[in-house]
């Protein structure tokens, strides 16, 4: 899993330097820009790295995030594309690092990750979400 995590990275970032991309614009108002697409997924990287070190020690533990509010207020809008980029590439790089020592008898251990209603998952199918998810939101991406 993080062989093809590391590898989605570095061709999303390989395509992203040859091949322009629209950065700024909106599809509609309440649609996030490319550029917020990636810091959503930085702040998604952010939310499930702290999942992956909690499941380390603890279990059973409640991890969410408002993704729109946390866009908001982290204004990536006006973030420098190249440093939006840098972030999310180091943190799914920790990500992988993390994941790649990660403890044998750890992978089953279960968090939640539902707003609402308790839904425990263990971390062998957070990491699977985790890559699914990445791979939903860089597909939204269209290069120019």
């Amino acid at each position: 899993m993080t062989k093809e995590l590391t590898a989605c990275i570095d061709h999303f970032i390989e395509l992203a330097n040859k091949q322009p991309i629209d950065w700024q614009t909106r599809p509609s108002p309440n649609k996030w820009s490319n550029k917020e697409i990636i810091g959503h997924l930085c702040d998604s990287a952010q939310v499930n790295l702290q999942r992956f070190v909690r499941c380390t020690y603890e279990e059973n533990f409640k991890l969410i995030y408002e993704q729109d509010e946390w866009v908001a207020a982290q204004h990536y809008q006006n973030m420098k594309i190249t440093d939006l980029l840098q972030l999310w590439r180091l943190l799914n790089f920790q990500i992988a690092r993390t994941l790649d020592n990660y403890p044998a008898d750890r992978w089953q251990i279960k968090c939640d990750n539902n707003k609402k209603e308790v839904a425990l998952h263990t971390v062998e199918w957070l990491a699977q979400d985790y890559l699914k998810h990445l791979q939903h939101h860089l597909n939204q991406i269209k290069f120019i």
